[in-house]
Order: C-alpha cells, then structure tokens, then sequence
C-alpha cells in the first residue's frame, strides 16, 4: 500500500532556517579573494620603497615646502588657469564653428573647415607658438583698415601669443570631438525638427546640440585637462605661468629640481580639481541614456573598503 503524502502545510515539520518551512535557510558565503591581498601588499610595499627612495635622494624637501605657497608661484598659478580656460573656451566656439561648417552641405564651408583642422592639427603646437611670437619678422603692423591698426610688437603680446597659440590649436581638436557628437544623433531628429518647421540653425541649437553633449563632455574634459599641462610650452614665449614662474625661482635660488616638484604638487592639484566636476559633469548628461548613474568617487572608495572585510558568513 502506498503511503499518502501529507500536503497539510500546517503538517510540515517546521525546519530551523525558517518558522513554517521545511529548509533551512541558505546561508550565502563570498569567496575569498586572496589574490587580492597579495596584490595590494606588493603594491603597497612598491609605493612605500619608491617614497623612501625620494626622501633619500638629494632633495632639500624644506625648500619645497616653504616654496609652494610662494606669491611668485601662486601668481603663475594663476596665470596658468586663466590661461587655460580662455583657451579653451576659445578652442570650444573654434570647434562647434568649423564642426558645423564641415558637415555643411556648401563645399567651400567644408573646404575651409578641412584645411583648418588639417593645418593645425598637423603641425606641433609649440611650433605654432613660435610663429605667432615671431609674427613682428613677417608683419611689421596689423592693419584692419578703418577698424583697427598698430605695431604686430604691440599687439602680439605674451598673453596673446598663448591665447592664439593654444586656442587655434585646440579648436582644430574640438571640431573634431564636436562633428562626433553631432553625427551621434540619430537623423531622425532632425527630420522630426524641420517637419514641424524648425530652421536649421534652431535645429541644431535646440534638437542636436543638447543631445550631442553626451558624447561631447567626455573627451572635451579630456582636452582641458591636457591644456592644464600644455600651457607650460607657453614659458617659451615668455608668458609667466606656474612653470616659468617656479623656474625662475629655481635659477635664482640655486633650486631647480625643488621648485620643478613644486611646479608638479600644483599640476597634479589642478589636474584633480578639474576631474571630479569633469566627473560629476559626465555623470549630469548622461541620466538620460543611463537606467542607473555611475557611482561618485565617494561610493566607489566605500565599495573598494567593504571588499576588505571578512563578512559575519565567512568568518563563522
């Protein structure tokens, strides 16, 4: 005779995972990482030799220190970011204007635009630094006609020189970034933009644009950080950014190696300052093609830690 199945819930022996349930509970274990450990120490133990290598070495760490605040160098400091954000704001309108004159329909706009990328794309930027600084050799004055004329000496002054410099340079590499933004929107959007009768430059003012800069912000991020440390080559046109500042203190001082670690610890300050609200400013374009936004550093360094610690499971 075959035994009944008892199917009363009530019946079921009540097992000690759960009250009313037959199975025990299932207790989840992480699996330890010990490769992890090891990595950190030897990365670690890298890092910490490397310190002790530099406070070894011939530095007169002081000198430093007592250096980084100096009114010389928070002068070239900032010189520095000035100079970097008018270049690249100047960059930044050189790039949506050649980016759209590339993709015009008129061959001569995109003519233009090519040779314009082309040229100063191809040729080194400290070379086109040069040219403009010796722009007096080839044009004794600049005349605008009735507009504006003076001597090319009194015009292209060090500050001018940069921005040109470094500006013309970086709007060839932003009309690049700008033109695959802008090819990043699907064409529908346009066509939807002109059938409900919206002229091309509203198109691309308020339909193409906003959603290009998605993949615009990234990589012009990107290209400011790097004018950060670009605008160094301007010490060469005799422009007194953090560089040249620190150097001529060096020189002076007999401290060429400490004020170039100076000129460094604020390069590397800068440098950090701009990535986070690149990062944050990344993270604000793209909750509209994201289900869930990235993590800030903040959680991404409390994600790192709780993956250190032994859970209550696995410590049982």
């Amino acid at each position: 005779m075959t035994d009944k199945i008892n199917k009363d819930p009530a019946a079921a022996p009540a097992g000690p995972g759960a009250s009313g349930s037959p199975y025990e509970a299932i207790k989840a274990i992480p699996v330890r990482h010990y490769g992890r450990w090891v990595s950190a120490v030897v990365v670690v133990a890298l890092l910490g030799w490397l310190v002790f290598a530099f406070s070894q070495g011939n530095i007169l760490w002081d000198t430093v220190w007592d250096k980084v605040f100096d009114t010389s160098v928070i002068s070239g400091l900032w010189n520095t970011i000035i100079i970097s954000v008018a270049s690249m704001a100047l960059g930044l309108v050189l790039g949506v204007v050649f980016a759209v004159m590339r993709l015009s329909k008129n061959p001569v706009t995109g003519a233009v635009a090519w040779l314009y990328i082309w040229f100063f794309r191809g040729t080194p930027v400290y070379v086109q630094l040069l040219v403009w600084f010796n722009l007096s050799l080839i044009f004794q004055y600049i005349d605008l006609g009735p507009i504006y004329k003076n001597e090319t000496v009194d015009v292209m002054t060090p500050f001018m020189v940069a921005l040109l410099g470094l500006g013309l340079n970086e709007g060839a590499y932003m009309a690049e970034i700008v033109r695959a933004g802008i090819q990043s929107v699907d064409e529908g959007q346009t066509e939807a933009a002109h059938a409900l009768g919206m002229s091309q430059t509203k198109t691309m003012r308020r339909i193409v644009l906003p959603q290009a800069m998605r993949v615009i912000v990234p990589p012009t991020g990107n290209e400011f950080i790097n004018m950060l440390k670009t605008s160094s080559l301007v010490s060469a046109v005799q422009y007194t950014e953090l560089l040249r500042a620190s150097s001529n203190i060096g020189n002076t001082a007999g401290a060429v190696m400490e004020m170039l670690f100076v000129a460094s610890i604020w390069y590397l300050a800068l440098t950090s300052v701009f990535s986070v609200g690149q990062y944050y400013l990344e993270r604000r374009f793209a909750r509209g093609s994201l289900r869930s936004l990235p993590p800030t550093p903040w959680q991404r360094v409390k994600t790192n830690l709780t993956t250190f610690k032994r859970s209550p499971e696995a410590s049982a």
